[in-house]
């Protein structure tokens, strides 16, 4: 039935993450092809293989074509979409069943864990607050259900949380200059920043509307434009995507002093490493202090900081 819906009308679909059991009954064929595809890349056994294709994954999908443009570009564009969706999905279930252990059924919390979780982690529902360091330390280790965290809230848009040591050594590291965050999400860690008395604007082209909710906080502008309108010296991104196509445009921004990526240590994870390593403009690396400050450490996070080198 889904294949016979207009292009435009299947990747409104899509857009509205509908379950993935759903589409791979729309569409057999490519659920195998995306099976296929799978099974080669694991049965490698490399993991510079699985990186490539989960940076493949990542990447946007392209834009549909002119209207009135049939045939089989666009279906094969078309399908090209539908089997990002599909190998997206597949890679996450992968994800949560290997970070949880939960192979069947639904994942939750049970009543003690999110209680606690709730306590330490959320102002309310699914607004995050600072952490207290020493709270978090003496009460995490009590979650005997903590692998569940990550993939319950991920889904949100929330992929880590700051503790109050971080953000207040952030917004020491900003000292005072104008800064901008972009792909900036629900605007949380932009909030954190400003309430620790640094100049930051959130921005983030809303693209994730499906998953997140945006306040009138966080400016609809994507990040050239953001950069071109703003003329941050500090730019700040939290989990930007792996492969994401807007990075680049933090290296070629002219005010740019210093870039601050709250991210992985496993580059396939977020982050667009090719363009970190082509760009010549900045020197880069992990500050492992600050990394240590990202929650919770079950997430592998690193935090790296680009400055610009200095003129010969």
């Amino acid at each position: 039935m889904a294949a016979r819906r207009a292009p435009e009308e299947i990747r409104r679909w899509l857009a509205r993450e509908p379950p993935l059991a759903e589409v791979q009954r729309a569409y057999p064929a490519e659920w195998e092809a995306v099976q296929g595809e799978l099974s080669a890349v694991l049965a490698t056994g490399s993991l510079d293989a699985v990186k490539d294709y989960t940076a493949a994954v990542a990447r946007p999908a392209r834009p549909a074509g002119r209207a009135g443009r049939a045939g089989r570009a666009g279906a094969g564009s078309l399908n090209a979409d539908v089997r990002q969706y599909l190998a997206a999905g597949a890679l996450k279930r992968m994800c949560v069943s290997a970070a949880t252990g939960v192979r069947t059924g639904r994942l939750r919390f049970n009543l003690v864990n999110g209680w606690i979780a709730q306590r330490l982690l959320f102002e309310h529902d699914l607004v995050r607050k600072p952490v207290s360091l020493g709270r978090f330390r003496l009460l995490w280790p009590l979650l005997w259900q903590k692998r569940r965290l990550m993939p319950l809230v991920e889904p949100r848009g929330i992929y880590c949380f700051y503790s109050r040591p971080l953000v207040q050594r952030l917004a020491t590291l900003i000292d005072g200059r104008p800064a901008l965050e972009i792909a900036a999400g629900d605007g949380t860690l932009t909030r954190f920043l400003r309430d620790a008395g640094a100049d930051v604007v959130a921005t983030d082209d809303h693209s994730w509307s499906a998953s997140v909710t945006y306040p009138e906080s966080v400016l609809r502008q994507d990040a050239r434009t953001a950069l071109r309108e703003h003329r941050p010296e500090v730019v700040v991104c939290s989990w930007p995507p792996a492969g994401n196509p807007f990075e680049r445009w933090v290296f070629k921004a002219p005010t740019v002093d210093t870039y601050i990526v709250i991210s992985s240590r496993h580059e396939y994870a977020a982050g667009h490493w090719a363009d970190y390593r082509q760009q010549t403009a900045f020197t880069f690396g992990e500050e492992p202090e600050l990394s240590r400050l990202v929650l919770p450490p079950e997430i592998d996070p690193a935090v790296y900081v680009f400055r610009r080198r200095e003129a010969a």
